[in-house]
């Protein structure tokens, strides 16, 4: 439990120690750029880590810097923009001044902030860390609740014959930006609760985002069994009995520890169905307080939200009976129920077998909201049976479209373009449309070249993993090469990059193996792909998909054009995602709630290639991408071959012509035309500016009405034309 946080600093530039402890420094170049600075090589070694950077430098180092004039001058601009930034007036106390006190609680399984803090798996993660950090520039009062996981999730490596190998490695404390909470008594803090017939006790870790606190459940104590002790070890067991266990600890854990720490939030924010005991937690403190149970769920209800993101019924989190019954026996009696109305909360008609965490959440809410439009319009038909008396598309699950943290994933080449050609301070506006109306200021010339420094240093960082791999031994030339070794920099580059699981489809542009050999070794116009992505432990098929991959990838008949680049995390994907040419996603229509990679794609104007779902349903306009149009009647294997086919034909007719017309300066006009008109429509909406903007305005407000009164939503409130209630596809 313990951890040395305690830096040995010079005086002048003490305040290294703050900074390093607080994750604001990830989304600001300066504050990169200053720790940099104070060791090149070893911020590179120590990947990107401050707190790591400082433990490991050379004492004189740190001496040398503080007699550094440059760098004591750089040092105070970064900190004098650090602390005027964390208690400055934003966005939120200007228009809900009245609100100040309505604290947000935000509950997730996972959180991404930074590789420096392995606590995530994908895109919920990354959601819910992107969300946090807005929270944070918007000033929203919020603290979130998470895990501190000390094994994260696993890191990957590929073995010689392409199968997907998971490692898990020790987080180490101390060099992480963390810090344990502490009573007056400087013990830590500790709470209890229920599993079964025994008591587990958790610590509590502290994550500084900005402004917003982060608190993290810890159950490797001494005090517990060495079962115990590994409940919060990893993300996401296969074990389906340890998955309640975590579920439980999270949500009435997290209870419990807000409640230690004095913390008492007005709305509760459920991020997906893995949090919502957090809501029963609270409806047993109500009951205990003398209110029956209708009465606490009214009250419960009233200020909560829940966000679902899982667009087919098998994803959710179900256990059956047996298993509640194991661990809710006594903890029902508290709630004043029966065995049976407990578990009614959570079962739908359909399964009277198994206790479902979503319907949980749905019923156990008064806001509730998809991930996009579409995504939106399939849960009112998924989850219809909950509300049978109402018309589908009344059923009330509203929609908020996901958009991702613009400073956190902007290239700083490309930033700088925006800067200075739209507003030295567009960060602030990047949510207002008309500020990317001017993007033709910006000549195609310094936007080409701006890309293809991205280019050159995602290729470069690719080979640079392929030659640690080989300087390792660890994989055969075959392999190595397959990790990307034979990249070319002057070749059309796609990127994939998605969990590797059946309904993404990442095979599905292998579909035409002869077809696909054309467009790769095309002598004058050739293509070639960067894969990269994790299969769940569980998921054999995720793992074949990767190992179809890998295989072809070693082939010498596809020249060296296919590379799948292993353990696929934040770090890389800051160079794969600004640095490819065009970003190809492939779901099966209707199974993706939203994604976001192709939104961090578009703010470095890399084009999207996707079918119509999630996000890209909203955003496709014609002019900033290219569609996979589907069509509902076919069955899956019908679907696959129609979709790969339209693949092919966008690739061969539009995608590549259009990319390699150069002028004889070489720059591709018409394809940055097509740049430019990516970063016009979608930077604005698909920001999580937007997002948490709305969160506020249409699912926040009347939280906070339920006990106070407040004016309704304002006009920047209002709905997008993109953003009205749609109803679900046929296909659905």
């Amino acid at each position: 439990m313990n951890t040395d946080s305690t830096l040995k600093l010079p005086r002048r530039i003490a305040g290294l120690h703050e900074l390093a402890y607080n994750l604001w420094w990830s989304w600001h170049q300066e504050a990169r750029e200053l720790f940099k600075s104070l060791d090149r090589p070893l911020w590179k070694i120590t990947g990107h880590n401050p707190v790591k950077l400082l433990h490991q430098i050379p004492p004189y180092r740190l001496v040398a810097a503080a007699e550094d004039t440059a760098f004591v001058k750089h040092y105070d601009a970064v900190m004098d923009k650090f602390k005027t930034e964390i208690v400055a007036p934003t966005w939120f106390c200007n228009n809900y001044p009245n609100l100040a006190a309505n604290l947000v609680a935000y509950f997730s399984m996972e959180f991404a902030f930074h590789n420096s803090l392995p606590l995530y798996a994908g895109g919920l993660g990354v959601l819910a860390g992107d969300y946090c950090k807005e929270a944070s520039d918007l000033g929203i009062p919020m603290v979130a609740v998470g895990f501190m996981y000390p094994q994260g999730y696993f890191s990957q490596r590929i073995s010689d014959d392409g199968w997907q190998q998971e490692l898990y490695h020790q987080l180490n404390f101390n060099e992480a930006p963390i810090t344990p909470i502490l009573t007056i008594q400087r013990q830590p803090l500790k709470v209890k609760v229920e599993l079964d017939s025994r008591t587990v006790t958790l610590a509590v870790w502290l994550v500084n985002i900005g402004r917003v606190k982060v608190y993290l459940l810890d159950t490797n104590l001494e005090e517990n069994s060495p079962t115990d002790r590994q409940l919060t070890a990893r993300l996401y067991s296969g074990d389906r009995e340890l998955r309640l266990q975590q579920e439980i600890v999270l949500g009435v854990g997290g209870v419990r520890m807000l409640r230690a720490l004095g913390i008492g939030p007005t709305i509760w924010h459920a991020n997906e169905g893995h949090t919502v005991f957090m809501m029963l937690e609270r409806c047993r403190e109500l009951v205990e307080q003398g209110m029956d149970f209708p009465q606490a769920a009214e009250q419960v209800r009233n200020t909560s939200i829940f966000t679902t993101h899982t667009p087919v019924p098998a994803g959710n989190d179900a256990f059956q009976h047996s298993l509640m019954e194991k661990y809710f026996r006594n903890y029902w009696n508290s709630l004043g129920l029966n065995r049976e109305t407990f578990l009614k909360i959570g079962t739908q008609d359909s399964d009277n077998a198994s206790f479902n965490m979503t319907v949980l959440g749905l019923r156990m809410a008064q806001q509730r909201n998809g991930v996009s439009q579409l995504h939106g319009a399939v849960c009112r038909n998924m989850w219809h049976c909950i509300w049978p008396e109402t018309a589908e598309n009344d059923v009330p699950i509203a929609a908020v479209t996901n958009g991702i943290h613009v400073p956190s994933w902007i290239a700083p080449q490309i930033a700088r373009l925006y800067a200075k050609y739209l507003d030295e301070n567009w960060f602030a506006r990047h949510d207002d449309p008309t500020l990317w109306e001017s993007i033709d200021l910006i000549p195609d010339e310094e936007i080409w070249n701006a890309h293809l420094w991205l280019k050159n240093k995602l290729i470069s960082s690719v080979q640079a993993r392929a030659r640690q791999r080989w300087s390792e031994n660890g994989g055969s030339p075959a392999s190595v090469l397959a990790m990307g070794a034979l990249l070319d920099a002057e070749v059309l580059t796609i990127g994939y990059s998605r969990r590797f699981t059946d309904y993404k489809r990442a095979s599905l542009i292998l579909r035409d193996l002869n077809r696909l050999k054309k467009l790769l070794k095309d002598n004058l116009r050739p293509v070639q792909i960067i894969f990269a992505g994790k299969a769940h432990p569980n998921d054999h098929h995720g793992k074949e998909l990767i190992q179809e991959v890998c295989n072809l990838a070693r082939s010498p008949e596809f020249g060296g054009r296919i590379a799948f680049v292993e353990d696929y995390d934040m770090h890389l994907a800051r160079y794969l995602v600004p640095g490819v040419d065009v970003w190809l996603n492939t779901p099966r229509p209707t199974q993706e709630a939203s994604g976001t990679s192709g939104m961090k794609a578009a703010v470095n104007g890399v084009p999207h290639l996707s079918v119509l779902d999630g996000w890209w349903y909203e955003a496709y306009n014609g002019t900033n991408g290219w569609a996979i149009h589907n069509d509902a009647n076919l069955n899956p294997a019908e679907q696959d071959a129609a979709d790969a086919n339209e693949l092919y034909h966008i690739l061969e007719d539009k995608v590549v012509p259009l990319y390699y017309d150069h002028d004889r300066n070489g720059v591709p006009h018409g394809w940055i035309q097509m740049v430019k008109q990516t970063i016009r429509s979608n930077i604005a909406l698909f920001s999580a500016r937007r997002m948490l903007k709305e969160y506020t305005e249409q699912l926040y407000l009347p939280a906070a009405q339920a006990d106070t009164s407040l004016p309704q939503k304002s006009a920047s409130a209002e709905e997008h034309p993109r953003r009205k209630k749609m109803t679900a596809p046929a296909n659905s």
